[in-house]
């Protein structure tokens, strides 16, 4: 997790210093939640307005991911999610099932990796949007997620 973490730990830090409103959920989340699992890209759930999705794609730039100027805040709020694949992938969700952001923002939790803050959802927002995604790696992350709190 250390590495996957040092690989974006340019792009928190960029998000950090933009003030982008966005919370970790996915794969990093549950594994940061304590599920052991690996993934490969980091799941951003993001506050939908044009404002921050102007700071998000600021952001993107600043940490090297070039797809990030290639793309509208427009065309990112017209999707529900937006692929940014560079040196490491970024899935930017503007909404995503059984979350909603102002719950998420609300709910987040902050955690620091190498003195760069980053939000991630909290445990209980998680295990909702998995469980509303219904995948069967999200529910076999919700079942551990569950035991976890046992």
């Amino acid at each position: 997790m250390a590495t996957m973490l040092g690989r974006l730990q340019g792009a928190f830090k960029s998000l950090h210093s933009h003030d982008v409103r966005y919370v970790v959920i996915g794969g990093i989340a549950a594994i940061i939640h304590g599920v052991p699992r690996a993934t490969f890209d980091l799941d951003l759930l993001i506050e939908a307005t044009n404002e921050n999705v102007e700071r998000l794609l600021s952001a993107l730039q600043e940490a090297g991911l070039g797809t990030a100027a290639m793309t509208t805040a427009a065309e990112v709020l017209a999707n529900e999610i937006t692929i940014f694949k560079d040196r490491v992938r970024i899935d930017v969700q503007t909404r995503t099932p059984g979350l909603a952001f102002a719950d998420a923002w609300a709910h987040r939790q902050t955690i620091e990796f190498q003195n760069v803050p980053f939000f991630i959802a909290s445990k209980s927002d998680l295990v909702a949007a998995k469980r509303a995604a219904g995948r069967p790696q999200d529910l076999a992350d919700v079942r551990i997620l569950e035991l976890l709190d046992t």
